[in-house]
């Protein structure tokens, strides 16, 4: 059983060392992180599709049975995760892309898995947590080519960032809430199962406290532009009915 769930983890991680290779050679006027986006755009689909189709129709459901024995379904869509998460994991320390925090991210959640596959249970939850983790991923990545192509400042930007604040405060931290609640009154789960979803999701909330400051300081600089065309508006039209008399 562990040989099977560590081959399948090493395809998983071949697969998505391949992709970026790939990617890399389609697009060699680009830079790498390009590449690596594009499969942390591709992981963050294919994980939201599979999660939810394992929490809203295979089952079971996450907040009535945390703690419950992993599924067929559940253990290969977790060696598929697990396989990204290393390998993004690595890009990231190889190239010191990111911060604290997103490192400390990616570790809890290769170690989540990893305990939920050697205790052949929690597959449900953590299988939620990854639902709720990558609903906001390919918008955070959208976010990012739009920078890069020189769109982000417009209208499909500010969508994206209304959708991906309002995804992350909904889902990550309102649902999250109820899903660790629902794990922590529940007799089943390991007791570090349970420190671990404490865990991640006080980096949701770390996460939080970043984008509010980042949604704030946009609401506040979009309100003064506001301000400033207006006034210049009203300047024109006052000018304009000047010279009219």
């Amino acid at each position: 059983m562990a040989l099977a769930l560590c081959l399948q983890v090493l395809c998983s991680l071949g697969g998505w060392l391949s992709l970026y290779v790939s990617f890399c050679r389609l697009n060699k006027h680009r830079s790498y992180e390009w590449s690596c986006r594009l499969v942390t755009f591709t992981h963050g689909i294919l994980s939201i599709g599979l999660s939810a189709y394992i929490g809203f129709i295979d089952g079971p459901w996450p907040f009535t049975h945390p703690g419950s024995p992993n599924t067929p379904l559940q253990v290969h869509v977790l060696c598929l995760t697990l396989g990204y998460f290393i390998f993004d994991l690595g890009w990231c320390v190889y190239f010191q892309s990111e911060g604290p925090l997103m490192l400390a991210h990616h570790t809890l959640s290769i170690l989540g898995i990893i305990m939920a596959l050697v205790l052949g249970e929690s597959g449900t939850e953590v299988n939620a947590v990854l639902f709720g983790s990558e609903i906001t991923n390919p918008l955070l990545q959208m976010r990012w080519f739009l920078r890069e192509t020189g769109h982000y400042h417009g209208f499909t930007g500010d969508v994206v960032d209304f959708l991906f604040v309002a995804l992350f405060t909904g889902v990550r931290i309102g649902v999250g809430a109820r899903l660790l609640f629902c794990e922590m009154v529940s007799p089943k789960p390991k007791w570090f199962v349970k420190v671990g979803g404490v865990a991640m999701y006080a980096v949701s909330w770390c996460f939080m406290f970043s984008i509010w400051r980042f949604a704030w300081r946009k609401s506040v600089k979009k309100y003064h532009a506001w301000r400033s065309r207006r006034s210049e508006e009203r300047q024109l039209k006052s000018n304009g009915h000047l010279k009219t008399h």
